[in-house]
């Protein structure tokens, strides 16, 4: 048997939320990250160093974790993101078919295989089979879709993202510490190598 509630009990536009208003839009306000929307915030940050390429700042973060740095309060941020798409080749209706059939191929393959698993007879074949059909109807998807671009994009090509720069940042209290590792770092550089 239920009872209804007392009119005190739930919330009303003029009442103050407590722990019955639900948190985010149209509730209680809660910062960034906390709520599981937007990122997650944590402790001040501070710039250690700023590297034209990431092999440099996986040095300065390599040579920190080598002296001991608690280097899961260090983070290594790109900035002055650029996205290159670099164009492989010419794409034509068979070169589509040739991919289709690859990628059906493949998918034929895990299907035949799960078949296989269970067939009492020739499993061998069942394989054969699923790769068969499947790179057969991959030829034929894969075809299809480039013919229906109309040649509005006769190219491969591979996207990928890069950086102009990259910062190794760290928590703002352990800032000195990483600062004095780094000075460090800098000064066995600077020395002439004996050999």
């Amino acid at each position: 048997m239920t009872t209804p509630s007392s009119p005190t009990s739930a919330w009303r536009p003029d009442m103050s939320g407590g722990d019955t208003l639900p948190s985010g839009p149209g509730g209680r306000p809660t910062a960034p990250g906390h709520d599981g929307h937007g990122p997650p915030t944590g402790p001040p940050t501070v710039t250690i160093g700023s590297y034209p390429d990431y092999p440099s700042a996986q040095r300065v973060v390599d040579h920190l974790a080598d002296n001991r740095f608690p280097v899961e309060h260090a983070a290594i941020v790109g900035t002055n993101l650029t996205l290159v798409e670099t164009v492989l080749g010419r794409m034509t209706t068979f070169r589509a078919g040739l991919v289709g059939a690859g990628t059906g191929a493949w998918f034929g393959l895990f299907i035949g295989l799960l078949f296989g698993i269970f067939t009492v007879g020739n499993w061998l074949a069942v394989i054969l089979v699923g790769l068969v059909i499947g790179a057969v109807w991959g030829a034929v998807f894969g075809a299809v879709a480039h013919a229906m671009t109309g040649g509005k994009r006769d190219f491969t090509s591979a996207s990928s993202l890069r950086a102009g720069q990259y910062a190794v940042i760290v928590d703002a209290h352990l800032a000195e510490q990483a600062r004095q590792l780094l000075g460090r770092l800098r000064l066995e550089a600077d020395q002439p190598h004996s050999g």
